[in-house]
């Protein structure tokens, strides 16, 4: 029940029948952990080196500090709390039992000796953005799972599939002490995660659900938005240089009246990749087998295989290949898409194309995505580069901010995002240090319309070390949501660890290490934040 450690995505519940903007559920990610930071005295631990700090209890440890926490939280004499011994007070670990549910569930790639029906799996590791639905319930996306797995892919039964989604990368030790993250004992493990996990934070004995049907990648982000049909749309990106932006859209539409009618709205529906065209067009191509090149000639052999190995069918439909497609957002006063493009280091100068026009991109952008008329499931859009980021004093970098940004203003690495009831982008960077950028992470807001639009405004910094994640604004603005991740942790050549890190933020105490934390901004003398 401890809370866990880097947290990523932040979501906000209100309590129903209350007031909105004063108590609700705080629903927070833990994408992964520090051994060197959590435990004294045993500095960096490393595969090439047989992990040799890591014992069973503290591989345990970490696997209770993944996954995510709800809390209840009260706004009380102006300051927010949290509520003790809240019913609904929950943590989900890398050890929480979840279902598998929608078209890929009970097949034989996610079919291990512990579950040899293929539709329970332990746990949610490295879950990064997410997203809350209309119905209250919390999207928790699966990132970089491939980092959790040790063993050799000579013997595996598809090495190709392995090596496409970067596994085994044999960051953690887990695999020594639980057999599931050693792919040499446990093949299909790793076929178990990278999923969108659905869960009922009002509900604490519900059980979380993967949903196949959104497919299977780096997830980052779920942003949302109810289609005019009344069909429910996921946005997602695959946060990896070169590869790709998704898009989910369920089978029937959502029923606000009635909330158990949406309890399994997203076990079915249509997953698309995007193309982006050199004019300004785009298209969504949808995932399902039997069309265009999802062919068992072409090695697919079914929907099931499609979800699970979702980028080998972006790769045959010919999806653009992006600069590290991390959060997507849907501006709630417009209906434009905005996609978070961190950086891409490995573009060379023969694979720019429109949508990602600089070689070895440091700084990242941001695309604008325009549905074709207002419709969230039309089968294509316009599109347009909203900034690309750097410093536009530096011509070489090549940065498009307006003109009346600031000196100050200007961010590079763009990775969470939120929209405000405004319109206007707040975006949280995860990149930034004095030897790459000259300035930390931190919360910048963007105008996106009118004079000012491309205009941004440095808003909150972290401590050193830190990285900026989770915006999320209560229903009325006047409360804003940031999670600061790994403070303290070990940036431009200075090794920190948990007995010398290089900040003890948010404590300041000589006995206690920095701790990641979630902090809640709310304006002097009231009001909606950003005014």
């Amino acid at each position: 029940m401890q809370f866990g450690y880097n947290n990523d995505f932040v979501g906000y519940i209100p309590r129903p029948g209350g007031d909105p903007a004063a108590r609700g559920l705080l629903v927070v990610n833990h994408e992964y952990t520090s051994a060197d930071m959590m435990f004294p005295g045993i500095g960096p631990q490393r595969a090439k080196d047989g992990f040799p700090g890591m014992t069973r209890e503290r591989v345990d440890v970490e696997m209770a500090a993944h996954g995510g926490s709800v809390i209840e939280i009260a706004r009380i004499d102006g300051r927010w709390r949290v509520v003790p011994d809240a019913q609904e007070a929950r943590r989900i670990t890398a050890t929480t039992p979840m279902h598998l549910t929608g078209p890929a569930a009970g097949d034989d790639l996610l079919k291990t000796a512990a579950d040899p029906e293929g539709r329970t799996v332990l746990g949610m590791i490295n879950n990064c953005a997410g997203g809350i639905t209309p119905w209250g319930t919390w999207l928790t996306c699966e990132e970089n799972f491939n980092l959790y797995f040790l063993g050799t892919a000579q013997a595996h039964p598809r090495p190709a599939a392995l090596k496409r989604y970067g596994i085994p990368a044999a960051y953690y030790a887990w695999g020594k002490f639980h057999d599931r993250f050693d792919i040499s004992k446990t093949p299909n493990e790793p076929n178990r995660f990278g999923w969108v996990v659905e869960i009922d934070p009002l509900d604490p004995a519900s059980t979380p659900k993967k949903r196949t049907a959104m497919g299977r990648f780096k997830h980052e982000g779920a942003a949302n938005v109810v289609n005019r049909d009344g069909r429910f749309v996921v946005y997602q990106g695959d946060d990896q240089r070169m590869d790709y932006v998704y898009r989910f859209v369920t089978a029937r539409a959502y029923d606000p009246a009635d909330r158990a009618a949406n309890r399994d709205l997203l076990d079915a529906g249509t997953l698309s990749v995007a193309v982006f065209h050199p004019d300004g067009t785009g298209e969504w191509r949808p995932l399902v087998f039997g069309q265009g090149p999802l062919v068992p000639q072409n090695g697919f052999a079914s929907q099931a295989q499609i979800l699970i190995e979702a980028r080998f069918a972006g790769d045959a439909l010919g999806a653009t290949k992006m600069d590290r497609p991390e959060d997507v957002e849907v501006n709630p006063a417009t209906g434009k898409v905005y996609v978070m493009l961190t950086s891409n280091d490995a573009r060379k100068e023969s694979e720019t194309d429109a949508a990602n026009p600089r070689a070895n991109n440091a700084f990242g952008h941001i695309v604008e995505i325009m549905p074709e008329g207002g419709d969230h499931a039309a089968d294509r859009f316009s599109w347009e580069i909203l900034v690309k980021c750097g410093d536009p004093a530096i011509a070489a970098v090549g940065a498009t901010f307006s003109s009346a940004t600031t000196g100050y203003g200007w961010f590079a690495n763009p990775d969470n995002c939120a929209v405000d009831s405004a319109g206007r982008l707040w975006v949280a960077t995860d990149g930034n240090s004095a030897g790459s950028t000259g300035r930390t992470d931190g919360i910048w807001g963007v105008e996106t319309e009118g004079a000012g639009r491309a205009t941004a405004k440095r808003f909150f910094s972290v401590p050193i070390g830190a990285e900026m994640c989770g915006p999320y604004f209560t229903p009325d603005d006047t409360t804003f949501f940031v999670a600061v991740q790994h403070p303290g942790e070990s940036e431009d050549g200075r090794l920190s660890s948990f007995d010398d890190p290089s900040t003890r933020w948010p404590d300041f105490q000589p006995d206690m290490p920095p701790r990641p934390s979630v902090v809640a901004i709310t304006k002097i003398g009231g009001g909606r934040v950003g005014t």
